[in-house]
């Protein structure tokens, strides 16, 4: 057994004394130190906030929770460590304190998320940190931290290098702890395990959010098959695959593919995100977000209804947590193959400049109709500023002793990953309050509007991006 493999939790890995039930029947062992960890107040939380947040809205039982998923995140990080711990060149690598700080942060890497995390920080708002900053709230000091120290030998602020700066991890200092500075291959290695093309985060929330959501997509990749063919790159600083891992692999492209655009990109979804964004834009300045952020899914809910009340907000927050579903209705939408123009000219723009867009085609919608047509009435949703990263991983060719990027030798992978993510599954959209759409469906301009109200704002406010 090699040192890795002594590890407590990977020791356990296949016949544990104790451990956690997680779906779909699966055990995730638990010992002492693990149990400390996810019994403090700070992990507690994320058993009440939902991993997929506004997607329920459309998927009724995707209420799965961040907790679950990170359960499921942990779980992944000893497999993988098992298995790499048979590759000579990892085992150099990675000391066993190394592979100790991947486990805590394994466990610890979405507790700086709070509800509808993402949405919000896709608006990119001054005063909204990232939630890989807002974890150092419960790691860098307090129970988190003491539990880091005392059960697991791990400096907290090397944790939080790890989740915020990847491939740059190390704590600065040297004593007999986990403390010690990671060398840059470890460092980079670890980070490509927690956050690469193939990494233990994207392999459980595609599988996890396809199983809560009842729909097939994110489950049709072979996990076994691609763990048993991890490797390490020809550099030896991140992951690799050998050549039987290469289907594998390529079906767990498509399968993040297929989930972005039937789950996480669903024209409902993406409604119901527009309207949550379009009414934190609103009141996010009479909102204290510090204690927001910490708050779990159903006080933060409460806290955005108590501070809409009153306000433009409050028929979009109504709509997505009141008494009756009432999400806007879908107008237009244009990908970068249909309506290239609109989509181009609209993709990636800041969110202060769409707001400025919806707000002038209101404007025109109001003209066009003879009737009134509030601000908020209209909701421009677009890819946001930041890309998806791309699927880079290379092949080990063991007869050949050569390794080739999976694109060169995957034309899946060539269509779906080495070409913009971003531009196929992410679409442009216009969506208007339900009692408007009938009426504007009959245009036949709503493009052309829609290109005249973004011209407006450019001419209008050429520094607004």
């Amino acid at each position: 057994m090699s040192a890795l493999e002594r590890i407590p939790e990977i020791a356990q890995l296949d016949a544990p004394s104790a451990v956690i039930r997680i779906p779909p029947d699966v055990n995730v062992p638990l010992t002492a130190r693990v149990r400390r960890l996810i019994d403090t107040a700070a992990f507690r939380r994320l058993a009440r906030i939902g991993q997929l947040g506004l997607v329920s809205l459309v998927y009724p039982a995707a209420l799965h929770t961040r907790f679950e998923h990170s359960l499921g995140v942990y779980r992944l990080a000893l497999r993988f460590l098992r298995r790499l711990s048979a590759d000579e060149r990892f085992a150099a690598a990675i000391r066993p304190q190394d592979a100790e700080l991947l486990l805590a942060a394994a466990l610890l890497h979405d507790i700086g998320h709070w509800p509808f995390c993402h949405p919000i920080e896709d608006i990119r708002l001054a005063g909204v940190p990232k939630h890989e900053q807002f974890a150092e709230r419960f790691i860098a000091e307090g129970e988190v931290a003491d539990v880091l120290r005392n059960d697991w030998g791990v400096d907290p602020q090397a944790v939080l290098a790890l989740l915020a700066k990847p491939g740059t991890a190390n704590a600065g200092n040297d004593n007999d702890q986990n403390t010690s500075s990671l060398t840059p291959q470890a460092s980079r290695l670890l980070s490509s395990i927690l956050s690469g093309p193939i990494d233990i985060d994207k392999m459980d929330y595609l599988f996890r959010d396809s199983l809560h959501a009842g729909v097939p997509y994110g489950r049709h990749f072979d996990q076994e098959r691609l763990i048993g063919s991890l490797c390490l790159n020809e550099a030896g600083d991140a992951l690799a695959i050998n050549d039987k891992g290469k289907t594998a692999a390529e079906l767990m492209v498509f399968a993040r593919y297929v989930m972005f655009s039937e789950v996480y990109w669903h024209h409902a979804v993406r409604s119901a995100t527009a309207m949550l964004q379009r009414a934190f834009y609103r009141m996010h300045e009479r909102l204290d977000l510090n204690a927001l952020f910490a708050m779990p899914d159903a006080e933060m809910i409460a806290a955005l209804v108590k501070a809409s009340t009153g306000t433009s907000a409050a028929d979009l927050i109504d709509g997505l947590f009141g008494p009756r579903r009432r999400i806007f209705k879908r107008l237009a939408e244009y990908s970068v193959f249909q309506e290239t123009a609109v989509y181009e000219r609209l993709a990636r723009r800041g969110y202060e400049w769409l707001v400025l867009c919806a707000e002038a085609l209101a404007s025109r919608f109001a003209a066009a109709l003879g009737e009134a047509v509030s601000a908020d009435d209209v909701l421009i949703d677009a890819p946001p500023v930041e890309r998806e990263i791309e699927f880079r991983v290379d092949v080990f060719y063991a007869k050949e002793k050569r390794y080739r990027p999976l694109g060169d030798v995957s034309p899946v992978v060539q269509a779906l990953a080495r070409r913009q993510f971003d531009d196929y599954v992410k679409q442009v959209r216009v969506f208007v309050h339900p009692r408007l759409r009938d009426a504007l469906r009959s245009r036949g301009d709503i493009a052309s509007l829609v290109l005249a109200s973004a011209a407006e704002v450019d001419e209008r406010s050429p520094t607004t991006t």
